[in-house]
């Protein structure tokens, strides 16, 4: 027997009783007549004593113990005389009386405590000690019961987990693909989907009802702390259901993980349309953790000789409370500056400090005076004295996405963004399309399949190219705390109008039929008004665990190169795999 007991459940009440663990060493500490070991596994710690008095070769081979070696040890439980209240086994220790080591380790490059001195490229080659520490194993357990709570409560409402096929066809819309070169039909290629889209609606065709899976899926595309090559979706679809029954559906999903494995009752979600949600944050992912909405001051500014209001297209401004103090001339310079980066592209920022007395400072004072910048405190931005309020100017598109940037820093700054605080909220009616000039043809906003809004179906059938780029879609995204954490739609079901949605995104009648020719005949034969929604599994763990980056959800993360650096993949392969594959390459001998 390798172990009665794991290295975290012993007690006080097992006082007497003599048992045996196993685990790895995490520190052992030589006292002259007393060696202590602490051991452990993903369930705990308990301290081991080795007593010279008691038995001096026992002690002797305890020295000899390194960090990470595999150990056994069976000894009696005994109460501590020092307790640790920061562990649950800091009651008691383990008088040893027999050990066995198991295996030896050499010394381990970093070390394998909560907080590390292991720097991500090291920790990401020796992943398997990384997964040793805690933390990294909380969140793999955590993962694993978001997985089992999401099946749990799916499976209550009738769902069924169908499997999709993982080699499928690559299609031109969308990132792009991995692809998969297939030895049997030489010269052509199967691709790893970016989802399961296809399958689950012709599920739907089949009469499957509810249809979910837990699945991975694949996108070649750049990196990011919140982006991998292969992620994980709950990907889900539903027959005869209206968007309301979805939202409902999956906001209860949702609620039902966070009461589960976070002990957090969340309220309803609030709805807010997309065009509310770039013009009140300038994002379709807005958090909604504190307020600072825009405000839009494009007329009042004109007409006071400052040109680059007068002759800006959109002038837009946020109010940081209390903040008019707390930054001094050299921190707004240095905001400045950060907002003026590349990454961002702020050509300047205008900013107005309403102080005491009814004094108000301001970089555009020259233009504006005291008066009228006043005016703008009360009837435009319901300031406060020791408000402070920054201003950007520009093309409207780029200067909301700049000004998302800047909220989302201001909030950050002013501590606005409370740990363990959750804002979800469903951001819905999305354009259907969204026009390209470079290539001019119309994108699909969320892909080719999404339905127009029925009041937008014959607009969609019939109508002009200007038209066109009015339709809004059946489409929804749920946002946590500004992370887009799932989305979705109504599917069109009808041939007809799908064709004419290919058409719109610039498919000749034969690309689509080639491409998609199974589910446009599927729809000819009775497919039912359907629609759906994914959820990003990996993502969903990290926001609801208040982190930025997924790859500590994931077992075995690839690096921002897409590289797993730990079997050291992508990797060339043999000349002969190769030639059976029918690709030829200049291969270096």
């Amino acid at each position: 027997m390798y172990r009665s007991h794991n290295c975290g459940e012993l007690r006080i009440t097992h006082r007497g009783q003599s048992v045996t663990l196993s685990g790895w060493v995490q520190i052992s500490r030589d006292l002259g007549g007393l060696t202590f070991v602490d051991l452990r596994d993903r369930y705990g710690i308990t301290q081991v004593v080795f007593n010279m008095d008691d038995n001096a070769d026992l002690c002797e081979q305890a020295r000899k113990l390194g960090r990470e070696f595999v150990i056994k040890v069976t000894g009696i439980v005994n109460e501590r005389s020092s307790k640790n209240p920061n562990r649950p086994t800091g009651d008691i220790e383990i008088i040893a009386s027999s050990l066995t080591v198991l295996n030896a380790s050499k010394v381990p490059p970093f070390t394998i405590e909560n907080e590390t001195d292991g720097g991500e490229d090291i920790r990401m080659h020796y992943r398997y000690l990384d997964i040793r520490r805690a933390p990294v194993q909380q969140n793999l357990i955590f993962r694993s019961q978001l997985a089992i709570q999401s099946r749990k409560y799916l499976s209550d409402l009738g769902f069924v987990e169908v499997e999709t096929p993982v080699l499928i066809k690559s299609t031109p819309e969308g990132a792009r693909d991995f692809v998969v070169p297939s030895r049997m039909n030489p010269g052509e290629f199967y691709a790893l989907p970016q989802s399961p889209q296809t399958f689950k609606q012709i599920l739907m065709v089949a009469g499957m009802d509810k249809y979910f899976q837990i699945v991975k899926c694949f996108r070649d595309e750049d990196l990011r702390a919140d982006r991998q090559p292969e992620f994980t979706q709950i990907d889900c679809e539903m027959s005869f259901v209206t968007q309301e029954d979805i939202l409902n559906t999956f906001e209860g999903l949702t609620k039902h993980a966070f009461n589960a494995l976070k002990n957090i009752e969340l309220p309803d979600f609030p709805r807010m349309s997309y065009d509310d949600a770039m013009e009140k944050y300038g994002s379709d992912k807005p958090d909604l953790r504190f307020g600072m909405e825009f405000i839009d001051i494009t007329d009042r500014a004109k007409g006071y000789d400052f040109p680059v209001f007068d002759n800006s297209e959109y002038t837009v401004a946020i109010v940081a409370k209390g903040a008019a103090d707390q930054f001094s001339n050299k921190d707004i310079k240095n905001l400045t500056e950060w907002m003026q980066r590349p990454q961002v592209g702020a050509k300047g920022l205008v900013y107005i400090k309403y102080l005491p007395e009814g004094e108000v400072k301001s970089s555009v004072g020259k233009f504006y005076s005291d008066d009228v910048l006043n005016d703008w405190k009360t009837q435009a931005f319901n300031a406060e004295t020791g408000d402070m309020v920054l201003v950007l100017t520009g093309e409207k598109e780029k200067t909301q996405k700049q000004m998302n940037v800047l909220r989302l820093e201001m909030g950050d700054r002013l501590g606005l963004i409370k740990e363990g605080d959750f804002k979800p909220l469903w951001v819905v009616d999305f354009p259907l399309l969204e026009w390209d000039e470079e290539s001019e043809r119309f994108h699909a906003m969320h892909h080719p399949f999404t339905s127009p809004k029925k009041a937008d179906m014959d607009r969609m059938l019939n109508g002009d190219h200007e038209t066109m780029k009015s339709l809004r879609a059946d489409a929804y995204d749920l946002v946590i705390n500004g992370s887009e954490i799932g989305g979705g739609s109504i599917r069109i079901h009808d041939r007809e109008l799908q064709s004419k949605n290919f058409d719109l995104l610039g498919f000749t009648k034969e690309e689509a039929e080639d491409q998609f020719g199974f589910l446009l005949g599927a729809f000819e034969y009775g497919a039912p008004p359907h629609g759906g929604i994914a959820f990003g599994f990996d993502r969903l763990c990290a926001v609801m665990n208040g982190q930025s980056s997924i790859r500590d959800f994931i077992a075995f993360p690839k690096n921002t190169s897409g590289r797993d650096v730990m079997i050291n993949s992508p990797s060339p392969i043999a000349k002969e795999q190769l030639e059976e594959l029918s690709i030829d390459l200049d291969i270096k001998e």
